[in-house]
C-alpha cells in the first residue's frame, strides 16, 4: 500500500490513536503526551497541517472518535484517569476560544470546548467509539473494571448531558452461543504480513507499563498474566456499522484472546451472539467454528485483543471484523449471519 502523507514529530511522546472524520479531511491524533491534535488535509499538496493543539487529559490519552457530523463537530476521548470527555469545536462568530496550557509551557487558543466529562468507570478507559448516526448521538466505552458502558445524549443540540443507558459486565456475560440458536459461520482469512513487536524502553510511561505487565508475566500457559487486574479488563471495542442488524458491538477484554460480539436491545439484557476465538476448534457439526491450525501442532497461547475494528458492510453478505493482539497477529474474520432474523433471535 503506497504511503500518500507523514505527519513527523506529531507529538512528544508515542502516538497512541489518530481517527478521520466522516469526510477524511480531517485527523485527530492523541498520546501519551495527554494532548489531542487535529490536523487539517491540504488535498492540493497532500500535507497536513495542525489545526488545534490542547492538553485534553491529566493522564495518558487512549483513544479518541468523531460523532457523525449531523450533530456538530464532536469529538471523544479516553484516558488512564478513568474519564471520558466530550469536545466541542467553537465556531468562528464565539467571542473568545477557550485557552489551554501549550507544550512548552505558553498558553495557545483552541477552539474546542470541553462539554461534558464521564467518570462512571472504575479503572482506565482504553476505548470509546461513536454508535452509527442511525441509533443517535450514542457513544460506547470500555475500561479495564471490565464493564462496558454506552451513553446517549437526549438534549441536542446540547452535548453537555449524557446518560449512561447500558453497563454491563463483559465477563459475567456467557461466552457460548444460546443452546439451540443458529450461530453465524466465522472464518479467519489469512493477512499479508504478521510481525511482533516488543515495548522495549516504553515502560517509562504509566500507559506502556500497564500494557508490557500483560506480556511479561506467564503464569499460566492458556492465560498469560493471569491475576493482574489491568490486564484482564477490557480493552478494545468497534460497533457493527450495518443498521440492519441493530446495535452490535464487538468487545475485546481479558488475556483470553477472545472477542465478544454483543448485541443491545431496549426490551431485554444484553446478549452474548458470537464469540470470535483464533484458537483452533473441534469441529461438532456443519456450524462448527472454523480457525486455521497452528504450525508446530500445539494448542497457541492465547494473548489479549487490544485493537478491533468493524468494517462497513458495503453490500456484501457477509461482516468482516479485524482483531489485533497481543502476539503481534493481524486476523481478519469473516462473519455470516444467519439466514434469516429470526435464527439470529
Amino acid at each position: 500500500m503506497p504511503q500518500t502523507g507523514l505527519i513527523e514529530n506529531a507529538h512528544n511522546d508515542l502516538v497512541t490513536d489518530a481517527a478521520y472524520d466522516f469526510y477524511g479531511l480531517r485527523l485527530a491524533t492523541c498520546s501519551l503526551d495527554q494532548r489531542i491534535k487535529v490536523w487539517q488535509l491540504d488535498e492540493r499538496q497532500g500535507t497536513w497541517a495542525a489545526e488545534d493543539d490542547w492538553k485534553a487529559h491529566d493522564a495518558a490519552i487512549t483513544k479518541v472518535s468523531w460523532a457523525h457530523p449531523e450533530f456538530g463537530t464532536i469529538l471523544a476521548s479516553s484516558s488512564f484517569d478513568r474519564t471520558v470527555k466530550i469536545w466541542e469545536q467553537n465556531s468562528y462568530s464565539d467571542p473568545e476560544p477557550q485557552i489551554l496550557a501549550g507544550a512548552s509551557g505558553s498558553s495557545t487558543a483552541s477552539r474546542w470546548v470541553e462539554r461534558a466529562v464521564l467518570v462512571d468507570a472504575k479503572g482506565t478507559v482504553r476505548a470509546v467509539e461513536f454508535a452509527p448516526h442511525q441509533f443517535g448521538l450514542k457513544l460506547a466505552t470500555i475500561s479495564s473494571d471490565n464493564h462496558l458502558r454506552v451513553y446517549e445524549c437526549f438534549e441536542l443540540p446540547s452535548v453537555t448531558t449524557w446518560q449512561l443507558s447500558e453497563e454491563t459486565d463483559i465477563q459475567s456475560l456467557p461466552s457460548k452461543n444460546p443452546a439451540g440458536g443458529s450461530i453465524p459461520q466465522t472464518v479467519t482469512l489469512a493477512t499479508p504480513t504478521q510481525t511482533s513487536s516488543t515495548l522495549d524502553g516504553a515502560s517509562v510511561s504509566l500507559a506502556a507499563h500497564a500494557l508490557a505487565q500483560q506480556q511479561q508475566q506467564s503464569q499460566s500457559t492458556s492465560r498469560p498474566g493471569l491475576g493482574n487486574r489491568e490486564a484482564d479488563g477490557g480493552w478494545c471495542l468497534s460497533w457493527c456499522k450495518d443498521r440492519y442488524w441493530g446495535e452490535i458491538l464487538a468487545v475485546g477484554c481479558g488475556v483470553n484472546g477472545v472477542v465478544k460480539v454483543i448485541q443491545f436491545s431496549p426490551s431485554r439484557r444484553p446478549t452474548t451472539l458470537l464469540v470470535l476465538d483464533p484458537t483452533p476448534a473441534r469441529p461438532s457439526g456443519s456450524d462448527a467454528q472454523k480457525a486455521p491450525s497452528h504450525p508446530e501442532g500445539e494448542s497457541p497461547v492465547p494473548y489479549s485483543v487490544i485493537s478491533v475494528a468493524w468494517a462497513p458492510s458495503c453490500g456484501r453478505s457477509y461482516h468482516l471484523i479485524a482483531t489485533g493482539s497481543r502476539d503481534g497477529h493481524v486476523r481478519i474474520w469473516r462473519v455470516k449471519p444467519p439466514s434469516s432474523v429470526e435464527d439470529a433471535d
